[in-house]
């Protein structure tokens, strides 16, 4: 093998390694970390925009407190058309300039990941022991 060959090959594993990572590693991470919470009566709303990732990506509520999460999708992007809770077991379609309406509850003080599709896109649900 000559020099270019192998520079060649280096750039693909680098390639390769950079694809990974940022799919898998960066992806985990929330980039946004704020809550959009408002509290009616004994149930919480979230409004969560969704363009290219969710905002809020990470929610915090009260366990055992029924929350309804409005998801409003402001792409056409593929990865974006479906939202999964698989702790919740719930998987929701999200057309494109519509908002959808997701109720669920948490049932303890934990975190629950809800994903794109593709699990590309990623954000949480946190529920905090009620004080």
């Amino acid at each position: 093998m000559n020099i270019s060959q192998l520079l060649v090959i280096a750039g693909g594993l680098g390639a390769i390694a950079w694809v990974n990572w940022y799919f898998f590693v960066a992806g985990r991470t929330p980039v946004v970390a704020a809550t959009s919470a408002s509290n009616s009566g004994a149930r919480t709303e979230v409004r969560i925009t969704v363009r290219g990732g969710y905002d809020p990506a990470v929610v915090r509520v009260r366990a055992g407190v029924p929350v309804r999460l409005v998801f409003n999708r402001q792409e056409t992007a593929g990865c974006s058309e479906e939202v999964v809770f698989p702790d919740f077991g719930i998987r929701r379609f999200l057309p494109a300039g519509k908002e959808t309406t997701i109720e669920l509850t948490p049932p303890k003080p934990g975190r629950y990941e809800f994903t794109c599709g593709m699990s590309m896109l990623r954000g949480a649900l946190i529920a905090e022991a009620a004080q």
